[in-house]
């Protein structure tokens, strides 16, 4: 199974919470600011440029997933250098409101 497939599996799952846990906020923290702020910006505060997260719709998850996972437009892909559980972590911590 392709690492595309696993995360598209990952996202059509029922979920047993749809809010992100505090865990996971704290790991995509981490994940964003390693992989994700030289473009986005610390925090999503200062975009430069790049997609402003803060405004990415929390209806679209699967839309941030694949986008992460298989890049979009000048991002890069990144489904070979973080895990599902990064991917699922980094869209807790961009849904969360903790800018």
């Amino acid at each position: 199974m392709t690492a595309l497939v696993m995360y598209a599996a990952a996202v059509t799952q029922p979920q047993a919470q749809d809010a992100p846990t505090p865990d996971q906020i704290k790991k995509g923290s981490a994940a964003y600011s390693q992989n994700c702020s030289p473009c986005h910006g610390p925090r999503m505060l200062d975009p430069q440029g790049a997609f402003d997260l803060r405004t990415f719709p929390r209806d679209q998850k699967e839309r941030f997933i694949v986008s992460v996972a298989k890049g979009k437009n000048q991002m890069p892909p990144w489904g070979g250098l973080l895990s599902a559980e990064d991917i699922e972590a980094l869209w807790a911590y961009t849904i969360a409101g903790e800018k």
